[in-house]
Order: structure tokens, then C-alpha cells, then sequence
């Protein structure tokens, strides 16, 4: 099995190719320039155990979950030290291919993830486990702080409902659902429709299901 070092950062780079080949798993390991010679490699080696920097190579989730889907057999260990939760959330859910080591992880994490990924099993460090229970925490928090009615109200916008509609359904006022809305908003922390459909998902408000149809 081979472990690509797809990371540009010299002493980053450096380090994981001595950490992979003292662990005795990997007989070859070659770095990684840029996305295409990403590509051109998978397709040479297509049971690679990735490492990648995907913030220093400019990936989005959108373009890992395509490769992920191209490249079944790939393992991938994601390695950095800029994480978005909402990323990290989307990509550790799409697929059990893709672990996480941060950049400050211990060595016994990373060799960890090495481990992990040589056996096809997930890995995610302690420390990112702790940022994605913390921000689930948090999610909760918010949303016990909406009324039944502003849970109500919050459900209709995610499904796409406009202010009259939603005045409408209610019997109110469009001003007293434009407050609702403001007061929706405020509580969640968020600025737009997008941002509080996102948080009524993820608290089981509107269902996936019937959100997408």
C-alpha cells in the first residue's frame, strides 16, 4: 500500500513521510504537488492511503466527497490545523474513508490514524471529537430558546414558505411573523433563511426527507 503526502508545507511534509515509512506499512510514499497530480496518482494507485491538507490545497467538501466517489478504495486522512465544523461534519458523515488528525495531534494520534486507515477503519482524534459534541451541544442550546411558536414558525420558513404564507397558515399579522422571524434569528446566531434551515435539520424541526422533496 502506498501514502500520498498531498500537504505543501516543507517540514509538515517531511515529517508524515518519515512517520509512514518507519511504521513499515507503507513500502513507497511520494508526495503530492497539486490537485492534478493528486488525480493522476489515485488513478496509478487506486487503494492509496491519502494525507492531505485539503485547507493548503484549496479542496472543497464538494470536490473530496466526488473524488471519494471515484476512488472507493481510497483511504483518506485528513491533516490540518484550520477546521470548519460544518465541513468536517459533512465529509466524517458522507463516508467512514475519511479520518481526522489535527496538526497539533499527538504522535501516537497520528500514527494512530496511520493504523487506521492501512486496516479501512475511521479515525477521528479526540480533540475533533470534542469540537463536533460541542458544537451539537450548542445547536441544542439555541434552539431551546425558541418558543413553540418561533419552532413553529422557523419549520415553515425552512420548507420555504414565504412571510405571507406563513401570516396566512398562523391567522397573524405579516408584521408579528416578520418579528418572529427577526426574533428567530437573533436566538440562532444566524443572518439569512440558508443559514436557519440549517440549524432546523440538524435539530430534527424539518425532516431531510421532507425538506428535499
Amino acid at each position: 500500500m502506498i501514502a500520498l503526502i498531498a500537504d505543501n508545507q516543507d517540514i509538515t511534509r517531511y515529517g508524515l513521510k518519515c512517520l509512514a515509512t518507519a511504521s513499515e506499512q507503507f513500502p513507497e510514499v511520494r508526495d503530492v504537488a497539486d490537485k492534478r497530480e493528486l488525480i493522476r496518482l489515485l488513478t496509478m494507485f487506486p487503494d492509496a492511503v491519502v494525507v492531505l491538507d485539503y485547507t493548503l490545497f484549496d479542496i472543497s467538501a464538494e470536490y473530496l466527497q466526488i473524488i471519494q466517489t471515484r476512488f472507493i478504495r481510497v483511504r483518506w486522512i485528513l491533516f490540518s490545523d484550520h477546521l470548519s465544523v460544518d465541513f468536517m461534519r459533512r465529509i466524517l458523515f458522507c463516508s467512514n474513508a475519511f479520518s481526522v488528525v489535527l496538526k497539533d495531534s499527538s504522535l501516537s494520534e497520528i500514527k494512530e490514524a496511520l493504523r487506521f486507515a492501512v486496516s479501512g477503519k475511521q479515525y477521528i482524534c479526540p480533540a475533533v471529537v470534542n469540537m463536533l459534541s460541542n458544537k451539537e451541544e450548542s445547536t441544542v442550546e439555541k434552539f431551546s430558546s425558541l418558543t413553540a411558536t418561533e419552532k413553529e414558525i422557523l419549520k415553515f420558513l425552512a420548507l420555504g414558505r414565504t412571510t405571507k404564507e406563513i401570516a396566512s397558515e398562523r391567522f397573524l399579522s405579516v408584521h408579528t411573523v416578520m418579528t418572529h422571524r427577526k426574533n428567530i434569528f437573533r436566538k440562532l446566531g444566524v443572518n439569512n433563511v440558508h443559514e436557519a434551515t440549517k440549524y432546523a435539520l440538524r435539530a430534527g424541526i424539518v425532516d431531510a426527507a421532507e425538506y428535499y422533496i
